[in-house]
């Protein structure tokens, strides 16, 4: 087999599905030679950062690898942002560049796409992956693909592989299979026993899920310790669409002053609150009303474990979720059904079209036929999102790049084969919406809910005495049909409540509902969540004075 069957087969044994890519000169054999292959599908999208959020959205819900693979310099570049979302957001995803030969690296000239030298893609990307790999020698190269690979699950975290351009049909050997981790067995010991003890003698202990949890592959494990130890779990921001239908006595989302206030109680003032998993991000934990003290909670979390001032070194979170289980005993315990929203006044059909209608018109169709993922871009819809009934999500909730919800909603469709729905602004949809011209192509139909304000309307709540954040009214439903799908305009909530049954019902192809928004309509959510930041940034006497 050649270098590329052999990294190929060793992506797959780890649990990649598909490769996401786009091809130029330099990356022009390495595509030849997998698309030859057939060991992974090849599906081409349009520009590069699309690329890295569908790689990243496939590995965020079926777990293991997500893989683009772009060529040296222009490509590879136009996609860091991407992958520095990734590495922010814990997710394993991989890069394959193609890249110069060797004597094409001795010639003496300046190459096409090359920037200052030839190893700056390599330094670049350095900042953004926790490992990386030049293939230059095929005696090493099947020991460093394991080496990386690894890493990348290892870590929840990106790595980068650089191929030159005539390495891919070299001969290779085999790549070793994947290495598990291995804890030290006392510190295991003693650590899972100090958490467990920590968690009986408190008064009010919760479990706080976070995104490593589905990084690991061990959503149904902390379920079955959640039960087993009978504690109440919430999720963080970004953990939100964790441990749907898990039967755990699941609580909602924490988002301090921004969310439900009972909530937010038991998390702020619980006595033994384990992070399993969770970024402390300020999108997470920002707009805490009573600031939580995290020298006092339990973090499990980018392999380390802290307890107060103990620390476990090299303690993974797999690793301690097992020994927690071994050492509590399985029994009956009683499944909790997820919480369902006790219906409101349903908005008259000839209402203006909110965010928070908007959330009421998709729980009444997931009531209708059930869970169906979600891919949310950033901004109000976001928010609005929060208000959906439990169910799968994937968002950018910590690094917050705009553009990533109808490239996401692609690749989750393509890793899971699960029709998605996909909330999105007008001005991310400006930037990536055109990725669903290849919808078609793919195999794909996702349904997706354009919150169109003509506006940046998220950064004007923040600033709205400028001009900078119009954007304009586009006819986004009007352009659905020029990319293979159908789209619908609606104003009303009962147009919307419409379009929405309709999308449903038709299937094939992509379903785009153009939502326009009045300026200055917000979710509910979004309004407590600038309030709280606006008061938790004000001199106290002057946040004391709003308050009174």
């Amino acid at each position: 087999m050649n270098l590329t069957q052999q990294l190929l087969a060793a992506l797959k044994a780890r649990g990649a599905t598909e490769v996401f890519g786009i091809p130029g000169d330099f990356a022009i054999p390495l595509f030849r030679e997998i698309e030859r292959a057939a060991i992974l599908p090849l599906h081409t999208l349009s520009h590069e950062p699309a690329l890295g959020f569908a790689a990243d959205a496939a590995a965020r819900v079926r777990g293991g690898l997500g893989v683009a693979a772009v060529t040296y310099g222009a490509g590879a570049l136009n996609m860091i942002n991407a992958v520095a979302s990734a590495y922010a957001e814990r997710v394993p995803l991989v890069v394959l560049s193609g890249a110069p030969a060797a004597h094409e690296a001795s010639s003496g000239l300046l190459l096409h796409h090359q920037v200052k030298s030839l190893d700056s893609q390599w330094r670049l990307f350095e900042e953004v992956t926790v490992d990386r790999v030049r293939l230059d020698d095929m005696a090493s190269a099947p020991d460093r693909i394991a080496r990386v690979l690894d890493a990348a699950l290892d870590q929840a975290a990106p790595v980068y592989i650089e191929i030159p351009r005539d390495m891919p049909a070299r001969a290779c050997a085999a790549v070793p299979p994947r290495r598990q981790p291995q804890a030290d067995p006392e510190r295991l010991a003693a650590c899972a026993d100090e958490v467990l003890a920590r968690l009986r003698s408190a008064g009010r202990p919760l479990l706080m899920a976070g995104v490593e949890i589905r990084r690991h592959g061990i959503e149904a494990r902390v379920a079955e310790l959640a039960r087993r130890l009978d504690i109440p779990v919430a999720t963080t921001l970004m953990g939100r669409g964790l441990l749907v239908d898990s039967g755990v006595r699941l609580l909602g989302t924490y988002l301090g002053l921004a969310g439900d206030p009972a909530l937010t109680e038991l998390v702020e003032h619980s006595d033994g609150l384990l992070l399993l998993g969770a970024i402390v991000s300020d999108t997470n934990f920002a707009v805490s009303a009573r600031r939580i003290d995290f020298r006092h909670a339990i973090r499990v979390y980018q392999g380390q474990v802290e307890l107060g001032h103990h620390v476990y070194p090299e303690v993974g979170i797999a690793a301690l979720v097992e020994a927690m289980l071994e050492r509590v005993p399985a029994r009956p315990t009683a499944w909790h059904a997820n919480p369902r929203r006790v219906p409101g006044p349903r908005a008259a059909d000839d209402e203006a079209v909110t965010p928070l209608a908007i959330a009421e018109a998709v729980n009444e169709l997931l009531l209708r036929h059930g869970p169906m993922p979600v891919a949310s871009d950033v901004g109000d819809c976001l928010f609005t999102a929060v208000d959906f009934l439990p169910t799968p999500m994937v968002a950018p909730g910590y690094y917050a790049t705009m553009g990533y919800g109808v490239p996401a909603a692609l690749g989750l469709q393509l890793a899971t084969g699960l029709r998605p729905l996909v909330v999105v602004g007008d001005g991310a949809f400006q930037m990536t919406g055109w990725e669903l011209g290849n919808a078609a192509r793919l195999g794909c139909d996702p349904i997706v809910l354009v919150f169109n304000n003509a506006s940046w309307e998220m950064l004007r709540v923040f600033e709205p005495d400028v001009n900078y954040n119009d954007r304009g009214r586009w006819d986004f439903a009007a352009m659905a049909a020029g990319m293979g799908g159908e789209g619908y305009s609606v104003r009303t909530c009962g147009e919307l409540r419409l379009a929405l049954a309709r999308a449903q019902a038709r299937e094939g192809r992509f379903q785009l509902i153009d939502v326009r928004l009045e300026p200055g309509a917000l979710s509910p959510t979004l309004e407590r969540f600038v309030a709280a930041v606006k008061r938790l940034s004000m001199p106290a006497p002057a946040a004391e004075a709003m308050l009174a």
